[in-house]
């Protein structure tokens, strides 16, 4: 049974998730569908990659992502379908696929030429449900697009070493339901760059010299209960996308606070790794 996967802006309250979920069933009864997430903030390319490239892995080759941010159609925001890691993503070319393909090449990439055949300005209903569905069939992307070579790049969010090598300037690119805050700064541009020297973490209002494997490696279990530090406990470490993310151990934003409130940080702030 075919699997398609939605993330989209739209939230709960509104129609649209149903509409989209009843069309692809109108199409094709045999598949199934998964939501990956309904709650990107609106617009937000960068965000929806973190979530879609974290989760797409999980799921078994020949999946269908159908991708639905920031996907009017205009000149300058083409749709295109996309053959990707053994996994299909259809959604429009503003960047997003880029961001998912910083380090694997596409297999194949078509902009889909089928809006002549199909009145609409809601594209993700009308649109991507029929790529969604043609795919699911065992269609070709031929037949749904023209190929083409290149995809459109997002230009300045990968982070900077200086000329030096001793310094990693980085961004926040995603900030959870905890509040923790998640950068940019991955696990082997860190090993890379630093090689074994010390280091600290620089952000507005707090430095880190220590960087955890698991949210638990910060408390001393062999401490009794009421001499550890947990409450309020800072801590950096390697998530399980192999990104830098700063946290509170045990944080609940609406109660006591998390990273992104008590560190003063929000998307695209900067942090720097300094190298000694």
């Amino acid at each position: 049974m075919p699997i398609v996967t939605l993330t989209t802006d739209f939230g709960e309250k509104d129609h649209y998730v149903g509409a989209v979920k009843g069309a692809i069933y109108s199409e094709l009864e045999s598949v199934r569908i998964v939501d990956i997430s309904h709650s990107i903030s609106p617009f937000h390319i960068t965000e929806a990659a973190y979530i879609i490239q974290n989760a797409y892995h999980s799921f078994p080759k020949g999946s269908i992502h159908i991708i639905g941010i920031d996907s009017e159609l205009n000149p300058e925001n083409k749709h295109i379908a996309v053959l990707l890691d053994g996994h299909y993503f259809i959604c429009a070319n503003n960047g997003i696929i880029s961001l998912l393909a910083a380090e694997i090449r596409p297999e194949k990439i078509v902009e889909i030429n089928i809006h002549d055949r199909v009145e609409s300005n809601f594209p993700v209903l009308d649109v991507f449900v029929k790529v969604a569905c043609h795919i699911a069939r065992g269609g070709t992307l031929e037949v749904i697009g023209k190929t083409i070579e290149q995809v459109k790049e997002l230009k300045g969010i990968q982070p900077v070493v200086n000329s030096e090598g001793n310094q990693i300037i980085g961004n926040v690119i995603y900030i959870d339901n905890y509040g923790n805050v998640i950068s940019n700064i991955s696990q082997k541009l860190f090993e890379k760059t630093g090689k074994g020297r010390n280091f600290k973490i620089a952000t507005r209002t707090a430095q880190f010299s220590k960087i955890y494997k698991n949210y638990s490696d910060a408390i001393n279990f062999d401490l009794p209960p009421e001499k550890r530090e947990e409450d309020g406990k800072k801590l950096a470490l390697w998530n399980s996308s192999n990104y830098l993310e700063l946290a509170i151990y045990k944080s609940n934003p609406r109660t006591v606070g998390s990273a992104a409130t008590l560190f003063a940080l929000d998307y695209w702030d900067t942090l720097t790794i300094n190298f000694e």
